[in-house]
């Protein structure tokens, strides 16, 4: 086990250094990824956090999510297989570009 994370069924360890190398406002947390978004104001950062759960809906995949004034923090992880898959990138992605 490398990073202090369990391999999904469908990403390899290079896959997941790939995600971070190229998106590198994201973190490795144990078995998650996590980002914090920051906005001008609460206003911006609640209506990102609406396209969110709009977008986690529609996957059927739900990040943890925690907003502060004008941050917003996420944190994804497909707590089923106790790992990161390729669900979590896919939303991660998604969720840039929303910001």
């Amino acid at each position: 086990m490398r990073y202090g994370y369990r391999m999904s069924t469908d990403l390899t360890v290079e896959q997941i250094e790939q995600f971070l190398a190229d998106r590198p406002a994201w973190e490795l947390d144990g078995v998650s990824i996590r980002r914090e978004f920051t906005f001008a104001d609460f206003n911006e950062a609640l209506g990102f956090v609406v396209r969110v759960g709009a977008a986690s809906e529609v996957a059927d995949h739900h990040p943890d999510i925690d907003i502060r004034w004008n941050r917003v923090t996420i944190v994804l992880s497909t707590h089923s297989a106790g790992a990161l898959t390729s669900k979590d990138l896919a939303l991660a992605t998604r969720f840039d570009d929303f910001a």
